[in-house]
């Protein structure tokens, strides 16, 4: 995904987290922000340390991220969202993966 839909400024993830409504399944943790002004969705993705070393994280980063480039048509285009990654995604198989993280997308009412 472009730089432009991403969440990268810590304060921007802290409105969102502060102001922001929260949705989970047993493997994600969606924070979402409306933003009516916003021309494009943006997201933020956070996994942390109990989920691996560098290289486990950084896995799990690409595939949500190749989650939502697929799901990208489908998604809300005024808000911006954080997906937080619990310490279970990490042997999830890329469809299973994204079968949960489209659950967690409609639960927050973020996927059509």
């Amino acid at each position: 995904m472009r730089k432009s839909y991403r969440v990268k400024k810590e304060a921007e993830f802290q409105t969102v987290f502060k102001k922001g409504q929260s949705c989970a399944n047993r493997k994600y943790v969606i924070y979402m922000m409306e933003k009516p002004e916003q021309a494009h969705f943006r997201v933020g993705i956070s996994v942390g340390k109990r989920i691996g070393n560098a290289v486990a994280r950084n896995w799990v980063k690409r595939r949500i991220r190749q989650s939502l480039l697929e799901l990208k048509p489908d998604l809300k285009q005024d808000c911006d969202f954080l997906v937080i990654a619990r310490p279970s995604v990490a042997w999830l198989s890329q469809e299973e993966s994204k079968k949960q993280l489209t659950h967690v997308l409609k639960i927050a009412k973020i996927l059509d």
